[in-house]
């Protein structure tokens, strides 16, 4: 029995170490100005089933924050530009009553103040609110001990920089210096990334002369120098660079201040003049969106310094306000169907075929109380066989099945073993969402992932 335990001690220590090897998943926007839009349950069921596993909303809706409660997706929660000023002296309140009652169940990874606040409006918002409502829910963070888990930051736009080319000489615009200083210094202190929302697309538009089309679709054929001698690929890049550039113009250039793209995406549709606008430059785009976040690339400036990215956006809203693009930047129409096919399906989630990003019949409305676990696609392999080592071995699990000869042996792949193995220790313990953990790499589904002869174990 000693042995026992001590084995297991070794094997979960091992998981923690591993984890840190873990490859970037995808991150996207889930907005809600839609009148037609499926519920937030199915679709914190849909995303289960793909390589999705962080999402950013722009409020706190409860009823989304209760539909990704247990599903092993991190979630960013957003304070709405109206409600920054209020933040500022009722920051306590506003935790207790809009975050405290989802966690640990919902794991709300981070709070956005505001969205573009600072270029939202003109002058009718207090840029000084915006920084005193990030201390403020910082102040109350730390006093629950929870400022380690949720970091507390605010996207902005590109239009805070006075020019954004070349990166290497890009300033944030005078005016705003003096806040833009005490923001990156209070990122820089709590160990918050700076978020910004980078759209090449309204680049191109707004410069179809000057940008060649290939570069702002991210291709990687076009060449542009930077005097400093960086050479840049796509426009993205260029972005995200000027923004560093920029940071690093307000004295904080030794700091270590990660940035993350908080949106990027195409749109599949415009007005009449956007003629960029259409679902196969959506699809080129947002396909190398996709690779470029899971490369684990930096940029020129920063080429070891990997990128964080938020595809915009899930679905089509058809109440945005602004032009026809604004309405038209989601993978997904309102009835759960693609705009175009973009791949963001697990194949070890659901199927042997993975999981299609489409609502239906056939899909999540005829599942019965079914769950199974399974390994997160993006998962080390390292970590995935400690896992296999540990339910296998101390957590008692048959795995005869995924040995050579047995029914669930092929595809020999560590994903696919874990998976099976993972579920048969969910399904031994009870079901808890705790026992599909697995330091994080564990996901509950409710898609059988069962496939030919090979058959997954369900209560």
């Amino acid at each position: 029995m000693a042995e026992t335990n001590l084995l297991r001690f070794l094997l979960l220590s091992l998981l923690q170490v591993t984890l840190l090897l873990q490859v970037s998943g995808i991150g996207i926007n889930y907005g809600t100005m839609g009148n037609n839009l499926p519920q937030p349950k199915r679709v914190a069921q849909l995303l289960q089933s793909t390589l999705i596993n962080k999402v950013k909303i722009y409020d706190t809706n409860p009823e989304i924050l209760e539909a990704f409660s247990n599903t092993g997706i991190d979630l960013i929660v957003g304070v709405e530009n109206s409600q920054v000023a209020n933040v500022t002296s009722r920051a306590e309140e506003w935790f207790t009553a809009r975050v405290a009652p989802f966690i640990p169940a919902t794991s709300i990874v981070a709070i956005a103040v505001g969205n573009e606040y600072l270029s939202a409006d003109g002058d009718k918002l207090d840029h000084n609110a915006l920084v005193r409502a990030m201390q403020n829910l910082h102040a109350v963070l730390v006093a629950r001990g929870l400022d380690r888990k949720i970091k507390v930051t605010t996207p902005h736009s590109m239009a805070l920089l006075a020019s954004s080319f070349p990166p290497s000489a890009s300033t944030f615009a005078a005016m705003l210096v003096p806040t833009m200083t005490a923001i990156v210094g209070f990122l820089a202190d709590t160990g918050a990334p700076f978020m910004i929302n980078a759209y090449p697309y309204f680049a191109y538009r707004d410069n179809p002369k000057t940008i060649s089309l290939d570069y702002a679709l991210l291709g990687n054929s076009t060449k542009v120098p930077d005097p400093k001698g960086y050479t840049y690929n796509n426009m993205l890049d260029a972005q995200i660079d000027a923004v560093r550039s920029a940071i690093s113009s307000l004295g904080f250039g030794n700091r270590s201040i990660k940035i993350v793209v908080s949106e990027s995406g195409w749109p599949s549709k415009g007005d009449v003049g956007e003629t960029a606008a259409t679902p196969e430059n959506a699809r080129t785009y947002n396909t190398r969106l996709i690779e470029r976040a899971q490369s684990n690339k930096g940029t020129p400036m920063k080429p070891k310094e990997t990128i964080e990215i938020f595809v915009f956006s899930l679905f089509n809203e058809n109440k945005k306000q602004g032009d026809t693009s604004e309405r038209n930047f989601g993978i997904l129409n309102a009835d759960g169907s693609k705009v175009y096919d973009v791949d963001l399906s697990c194949q070890f989630c659901s199927d042997s075929g993975g999981q299609k990003l489409v609502f239906g019949e056939k899909g999540l409305t005829n599942r019965g109380p079914s769950v199974w676990c399974v390994a997160k696609p993006h998962a080390d392999e390292k970590v995935m066989q400690a896992v296999v080592d540990f339910c296998c071995g101390p957590g008692g699990v048959d795995c005869r099945e995924i040995y050579e000869n047995g029914d669930c042996f092929a595809p020999d792949k560590i994903h696919a073993h874990a998976s099976y193995a993972m579920n048969a220790y969910y399904q031994m313990h009870g079901r808890n969402y705790w026992n599909c953990d697995f330091k994080g790499t564990g996901l509950v589904t409710f898609s059988d992932p069962s496939y030919g002869q090979c058959r997954y174990a369900q209560q």
